[in-house]
């Protein structure tokens, strides 16, 4: 099954989450460059803090505690020992362009967590042979949104569709690291349907992926009620169809790709 990840800084939403199976809830401490980057999109910026990862470590019992710090900068040092004193077990480091950024980022976490890069720009791309020379990756995510952006595209899932996380994932394949990209919202719902998009997950190898806002968006849903109905169905939903595509083969992933990438082709092509 895949790890999944769901970004939170409400506790009460993280119990929720974590009580129907998502293994990872997401502090996300990034804001350094983002609204410049994607100024104008309808993406998320979190203004998470440390307090937020204390929070959420003490409601948690079984779910790991994900924690997305900002790029490499001269307050990286600090961030990186804040967090993880602050209950930390997997630590996000996004924007990286460089294996000399990458190095100085594991030096610092030292084994205390988890490495977990986010590949997310033309540079990153550029040095990942370098990259997955180095010990201490514990795992890398793409992440879609800034990339499409970094090779102009139009719409994230393009990259499904033109074969860049494909060529990326045959890459990280060849090592032991665990790798995973973008997020997807619940089965039978989305303009690119979610059942199409974890296809190529299980087509592709991956092992993780984030719950997106469109999953549960607890700013439309802000009662417990409502979010826990959402969380328990779409939950159930996506393990059974998780257990389906266990048992599919090769044939049936190429028939799907070729409908993402019809469905992508006609996105594009309305924007």
């Amino acid at each position: 099954m895949l790890e999944l990840m769901y970004i939170t800084n409400n506790p009460d939403v993280a119990v929720i989450a974590q009580r129907y199976g998502v293994d990872r809830i997401f502090v996300d401490m990034e804001y350094i460059g983002k609204d410049k980057r994607q100024g104008g999109m309808d993406t998320v910026q979190n203004h998470h803090t440390v307090q937020d990862v204390r929070n959420i470590k003490s409601v948690l019992t079984s779910s790991k505690l994900q924690v997305r710090i900002n790029p490499f900068y001269e307050g990286t040092e600090n961030e990186v020992n804040s967090v993880i004193e602050a209950g930390a077990d997997i630590i996000m480091l996004p924007m990286w362009k460089t294996a000399e950024e990458v190095s100085r980022f594991i030096s610092l976490v030292n084994g205390r967590a988890k490495t977990l890069l986010l590949l997310e720009n033309t540079d990153a791309m550029n040095c990942l042979d370098e990259v997955l020379e180095l010990d201490g990756v514990d795992e890398i995510h793409i992440g879609l949104n800034d990339l499409h952006l970094s090779m102009g595209k139009k719409f994230l899932f393009e990259l499904l569709a033109d074969g860049t996380v494909e060529k990326i994932t045959i890459k990280i394949a060849e090592t032991d690291i665990p790798y995973g990209f973008g997020g997807f919202g619940r089965i039978g719902y989305g303009f690119l349907p979610a059942d199409y998009i974890v296809a190529e997950h299980y087509r592709l190898g991956s092992s993780m992926s984030i719950l997106s806002r469109a999953f549960c968006n607890t700013n439309v849903f802000t009662e417990k009620e409502e979010i826990e109905y959402i969380f328990k169905n779409g939950m159930k939903d996506l393990r059974s169809y998780e257990e389906f595509l266990k048992t599919c083969d090769e044939n049936y992933f190429d028939e799907t790709h070729k409908k993402l990438c019809a469905c992508v082709e006609k996105i594009v092509g309305e924007m």
